[in-house]
């Protein structure tokens, strides 16, 4: 069995690997395509938050995707061909995900790996074995994440180009609303992720100092000061006439590509709490049956092990084959400037976070392109590159039915020659 573990280990982190390669380009495209970082800093950048992300969130979609989506009650005394399963979910999940990175396709990992599950259950034991009413909330989530994350970038958007940019003094606007975007872009991710990250500090001030404070307290107070933070270094920013030699001479694209800079991390942290389970549950699945000899039927722990190995694998994919897919995101929807930008990555990390909390394995890639074309939408209709949708819509709509053909057809060889 130890040497299984550390097959199914090795499968996990290739999974994790095409997974960073494919998705993480997701949380820098925009960055690198409107020139606020380099693709050197993107890549450094989004390393650390997506291992962050993962470690910290990423056990809620991890339990989601072992337990919920094949009927795990179903395969309570053959849990062996469930641990079969779970591997040719990973063969399948990472074969598909290395041919669409090839061609600089961003698909969804969510979608191959739940159409993985779904096929290798079919073969097993039929379609009963598959929990329909899982999938069809997962499916709903699909369908929404772009049209959330598009509504909310158009509507981010609007605002700042009618109160800023459509204005004949943009800097003086700009100042104006320096405080209140700094909030906004706090307050999205210190809402989602600030009470979990600041548990332990509340924890410790009630049991250990003996001073008994709301739980909200210390979140609150964290966040009201690195919105006062992030404002005075804006208009300090902003302030600052010098021209420093960078690609946006235009002070106002200029501020607006730090901003963006903290939006694109707050994506790189959604990215790896949501999709770090697509590559890491089978893994986790096949522990927990290794260890209690049952088929996880409920929520289960994930240990901290596999977190590490999901988030390694990612950050390593990035590094080295994340250039194709970040160039089709950044560069091939529409041309993006940093304001726009902002609000597409601010755009898709309120969707993505929202979703991680609650569990629902989504589409980051779905969430980013929605926000993408959102902004398409309020700029000019022709700003939008249909051809480029057309070939990412065909990618989508394919990854379910061919994962979930290729598991069923690498599970329907494993148990001729294993069972």
């Amino acid at each position: 069995m130890l040497i299984t573990l550390l097959f199914v280990a090795l499968l996990a982190f290739y999974v994790a690997w095409n997974l960073g390669a494919n998705d993480v380009a997701n949380a820098m495209g925009t960055s690198v395509g409107s020139k606020a970082v380099t693709l050197k800093q993107a890549i450094i950048i989004a390393g650390v938050l997506e291992f962050t992300g993962a470690v910290l969130f990423g056990h809620e979609v991890t339990e989601t995707l072992a337990t919920k989506i094949a009927n795990p009650a179903l395969f309570a005394a053959t849990p062996q061909i469930f641990v079969t399963g779970m591997v040719t979910v990973l063969i399948s999940c990472g074969v598909w995900l290395q041919i669409a990175t090839s061609r600089g396709l961003p698909v969804s990992s969510s979608h191959a790996v739940v159409g993985a599950i779904a096929g290798f259950s079919w073969v097993a034991l039929g379609v009963g074995a598959i929990d329909w009413s899982s999938i069809g909330f997962i499916t709903i989530g699909w369908i929404l994440t772009p049209l959330i994350s598009g509504a909310i970038a158009a509507l981010f958007y609007s605002q700042i180009k009618h109160w800023i940019l459509d204005q004949p003094n943009q800097v003086v606007q700009l100042q104006e609303w320096i405080p209140w975007l700094s909030t906004l872009l706090l307050g999205v991710f210190g809402v989602i992720v600030l009470p979990s990250l600041t548990e332990p500090l509340t924890n410790f001030v009630i049991e250990q100092v003996g001073f008994t404070i709301p739980s909200h307290d210390i979140p609150l107070l964290t966040g009201a000061v690195a919105a006062v933070g992030l404002t005075i270094m804006s208009w300090r920013q902003l302030g600052d006439k010098r021209d420093k030699g960078e690609i946006l001479p235009n002070p106002v694209e200029r501020l607006f590509a730090r901003f963006q800079l903290l939006s694109a991390c707050f994506v790189a942290f959604a990215h790896g709490s949501n999709d770090v389970g697509n590559a890491i549950a089978p893994l986790a699945a096949i522990v927990y049956i290794n260890r209690t000899g049952s088929v996880p039927t409920d929520g289960i722990t994930i240990p901290l092990w596999i977190l590490i190995l999901g988030g390694a694998g990612i950050v390593g994919g990035l590094a080295i084959w994340g250039k194709k897919v970040i160039a089709t995101i950044g560069e091939n929807i529409i041309a993006l400037q940093p304001s726009s930008g902002f609000c597409a990555e601010l755009a898709t990390a309120t969707t993505i976070l929202i979703a991680s909390r609650l569990g629902l394995p989504v589409s980051t890639s779905h969430a980013l392109v929605g926000g993408v074309v959102g902004i398409g939408l309020v700029q000019n209709l022709n700003s939008i590159k249909f051809q480029t949708l057309k070939g990412i819509a065909a990618a989508w709509l394919i990854t379910i039915p061919v994962s979930a053909v290729l598991s069923a057809a690498i599970f329907s060889i494993a148990r001729i020659l294993f069972f």
